[in-house]
């Protein structure tokens, strides 16, 4: 039967189903890749239309402009991580930045509606028990598919099945409708590197592999311009494990080499545990289509502190975008405007921490050339820049890599951070931030 016909008396059109949200309303729209781009093209046309008045839109990390002007004010966006789609508004007012860094199973961060008026999230069509899965990305559709008030499924049909949590039943879904393929410049952006960010990376992602990395530990990998890469550069390892938030490039050729086995987790043992995937091949994504092997959970699950800190020899490698000269970390803020967010960065470096036998490791390019002046400028500074956010507590930073080397820097006093990261600084920046070390720190 074509699940057209099983689901015919939810299905309707997308113009059709965004009516069931009204003025003053709360609507929470699944995150980043699994951003129902057909819903919420209906949704805002609404809003062009003038139909709707102070909706607040919970999107946590929105591949959506809901601050675009042609709005006219009717949506009031609030998110988590930013995107490009909405950096420049929430940097100039238009967006409500929630700085979250506390994740607890089956709920939802503070600051967001845990129930909702209407939850608009992508579904897979229906299996012939009347499940749907939220393919690629559970995110928060877990607890917010049990909590809200209406739910509007987007189906997409290529979608994946997973493992873990990753359902909804046709009983739970109100209306549905058949999504449209999306507009350019609606995807998930990829990121585009230059040849000396690719040959940093390299160096990086071998040194953590070769010095850090051992047989049987759990990797956590964040999304980044170098760590992204990590799961790249694992080949030699064997038994190792997989407990992340994004699964990012490399991890399912890990799981068909027997790299990646999950032999010696506490915790999912011989799984491997994500919430989402990151833009991966389709062959990739194939692989872990109905692989029992993988497993997708709820957000505040693969991020629970209290969950993740029970993970013996974990190991949590994060990008960075500036490092202080006594480890503090920023990966969210440029000065004081916010960049992207803090996901679940600040948990798994914090749990690694504790780990017995884990480490922490931040990862980053020693320096880089912006576009807009030319010049080249170091990304371990003297000093975290006004009003920049500290992603990572200094005291929870265990290593810094870049392509010059590795800091380590737990059990180390200010002195020995700083001189252990001007060392691995560029050769141009240390004579500076030697001087600037000696100055600040008597190093």
């Amino acid at each position: 039967m074509d699940w057209r016909d099983l689901c015919k008396h939810k299905l309707t059109t997308a113009e059709e189903a965004v009516k069931l949200v009204r003025s003053g309303d709360t609507v929470s729209v699944a995150t980043y890749a699994s951003t129902p781009l057909t819903l919420c093209d209906a949704l805002f046309e609404r809003g062009r239309a003038g139909e709707l008045t102070g909706v607040r839109v919970d999107h946590p990390a929105p591949l959506y402009n809901w601050a675009d002007p042609a709005a006219n004010g009717a949506f009031d966006l609030r998110a988590c991580y930013l995107t490009p789609q909405i950096r420049e508004a929430c940097n100039s007012g238009a967006v409500g930045y929630i700085p979250v860094g506390i994740w607890k199973s089956y709920e939802v961060p503070a600051g967001f509606e845990l129930e909702p008026d209407v939850f608009m999230v992508p579904v897979s069509p229906p299996d012939a028990k009347g499940y749907c899965s939220f393919g690629s990305g559970v995110w928060m559709s877990g607890p917010l598919s049990r909590n809200a008030k209406k739910i509007i499924c987007e189906v997409r049909e290529d979608f994946i099945r997973t493992y873990g949590e990753n359902y909804i039943h046709l009983d739970q879904i109100d209306v549905m409708v058949e999504a449209t393929p999306p507009a350019a410049g609606q995807a998930a952006p990829a990121a585009l590197n230059s040849e000396e960010e690719v040959a940093a990376t390299e160096v990086i992602c071998s040194l953590v592999a070769s010095e850090l990395v051992n047989d049987g530990d759990t990797i956590q990998i964040g999304v980044g311009t170098v760590s992204s890469a990590m799961g790249l550069f694992l080949a030699g390892k064997r038994d190792l494990g997989i407990h992340t938030e994004v699964l990012t490039g490399g991890i399912v050729d890990l799981v068909k080499q027997g790299v990646v086995t999950g032999r010696y987790k506490k915790l999912h043992p011989y799984k491997v545990v994500a919430t989402g995937v990151a833009a991966l091949p389709q062959e990739e994504l194939n692989e872990i289509h109905e692989n029992p092997v993988f497993e997708l959970y709820d957000f505040g699950y693969t991020d629970d502190l209290r969950i993740v800190s029970q993970l013996e020899n974990f190991v949590a490698i994060n990008n960075a975008l500036l490092v202080d000269l006594t480890g503090q970390v920023t990966a969210e803020s440029l000065d004081h405007r916010t960049y992207s967010g803090v996901g679940g960065q600040s948990v798994f470096m914090i749990a690694a921490s504790y780990s017995n036998g884990g480490k922490s490791v931040s990862v980053l390019p020693s320096s880089s050339v912006p576009s807009s002046t030319g010049q080249r400028v170091s990304r371990i500074v003297p000093v975290l820049p006004t009003g920049c956010s500290v992603t990572v507590p200094r005291t929870f930073v265990d290593y810094v890599v870049t392509e010059y080397g590795i800091a380590e820097l737990r059990g180390k006093s200010i002195q020995e951070r700083a001189r252990a990261l001007v060392a691995i600084a560029h050769p141009e920046m240390r004579p500076e931030l030697e001087r600037k070390a000696a100055e600040l720190y008597h190093a």
